[in-house]
């Protein structure tokens, strides 16, 4: 599970994404040569860029290099069940990292175009967003 190690503010306000309806940071493919690319805005939990980490390194057969682009370092509250308004915020239940369309999540590199597409096409089944398999150009 991908938590930060130390936050400067324990909880967050939940925000807006006023005007930006496309990442300005993380377009291309930096280090490796297949990347997975966001074609929605969402937001990642830990889990998810979990399970997407396992379906691309067990069709690699653990081999290559992976990099995950994306950290999950937002927090979200959350109330407890059957709690009466008043009281303040909830706890931190989870992080999440704010995903936009055009950033790339997932790098591959090291293996075939076939094998690296193919994994790549499985992580993005685990994504809660649309997503798109791009090679570096």
């Amino acid at each position: 599970m991908l938590i930060p190690k130390k936050v400067k503010h324990r909880k967050w306000q939940k925000g807006r994404s006023r005007g930006r309806t496309v990442e300005t940071r993380g377009l291309t493919v930096a280090y490796g040569e297949y990347g997975l690319k966001a074609l929605e805005p969402a937001r990642l939990n830990s889990r998810q860029i979990e399970a997407a980490r396992k379906a691309i390194t067990g069709h690699m057969n653990r081999r290559g290099r992976l990099w995950i682009r994306v950290f999950p370092d937002k927090p979200i509250t959350k109330r407890p069940p059957e709690t009466t308004m008043g009281g303040g915020k909830g706890s931190v239940d989870h992080y999440v990292a704010l995903v936009l369309p055009g950033r790339v999540v997932f790098e591959v590199d090291g293996v075939g175009k076939e094998i690296a597409t193919r994994a790549l096409a499985l992580a993005g089944h685990k994504l809660p967003f649309k997503s798109r398999v791009i090679t570096k150009e």
